[in-house]
């Protein structure tokens, strides 16, 4: 999965999708997620270093991804890599 190319985010969480017109913000963590995974890493890749980076419990991480991951899918910002 990868984030879309033409999707822009700030520093401060801020995302904008010039195709549909939505913007949104998320938290910290969600930006460098949206980051990670824009910069070609994978979910995994994006798990560990929030892991290492943040003091979270990991179970809770990953349930919160998960649920991140689908919103980034229902706004079409995440793509399926071909």
């Amino acid at each position: 999965m990868h984030i879309k190319s033409d999707i822009a985010i700030s520093e401060s969480g801020f995302v904008f999708n010039p195709a549909t017109g939505e913007s949104f913000t998320v938290n910290p963590i969600g930006a460098e997620v949206i980051q990670l995974l824009k910069d070609n890493k994978s979910i995994q890749e994006a798990i560990e270093f929030i892991l290492e980076r943040y003091n979270v419990d990991e179970t809770s991480f990953e349930k919160d991804l998960n649920d991140f991951v689908a919103m980034l899918k229902h706004h079409s910002i995440l793509m399926h890599d071909e």
